[in-house]
């Protein structure tokens, strides 16, 4: 099934696992989620997916052949685990866990909703109001 982005939300949320992840810096998907006050149960994990890009000043502090292998592998600090999920409620998200400290404070990184999703309905693909 293909996906459509319905709003961009990005907003830090706080989650909540049924046993807590096993590595800090590698968490799965949450069983549920709170934003805004609302906690939001999920029902399903669409699917997941890395990016362990490296963004702003750290995309150049690597030499070449040493950013390469942290593009596939990720390093310390750097990186997002993305999750498409289906809530209890039906609405559709993706969200995702930064690996990168938000400051001396707070050094494990945050999750955000990044955004509201809608299925492709096979009648509208080629409707141009979409595009």
């Amino acid at each position: 099934m293909e996906f459509r982005p319905l709003r961009f939300i990005d907003e830090t949320i706080a989650v909540h696992f049924a046993a807590p992840p096993a590595f800090e810096k590698r968490p799965g998907c949450p069983a549920a989620f709170t934003w805004r006050g609302d906690v939001y149960m999920v029902a399903e994990v669409l699917s997941e997916w890395r990016d362990y890009g490296r963004r702003g000043r750290m995309a150049a502090n690597m030499r070449p052949e040493h950013a390469e292998l942290a593009e596939e592998r990720g390093s310390w600090g750097v990186g997002r685990f993305f999750f498409r999920v289906r809530t209890e409620a039906g609405p559709i998200f993706d969200l995702y866990y930064d690996r990168a400290p938000k400051g001396t404070a707070n050094r494990k990184g945050a999750w955000f909703l990044f955004r509201e999703m809608a299925p492709v309905s096979p009648h509208l693909e080629g409707d141009p109001a979409l595009s």
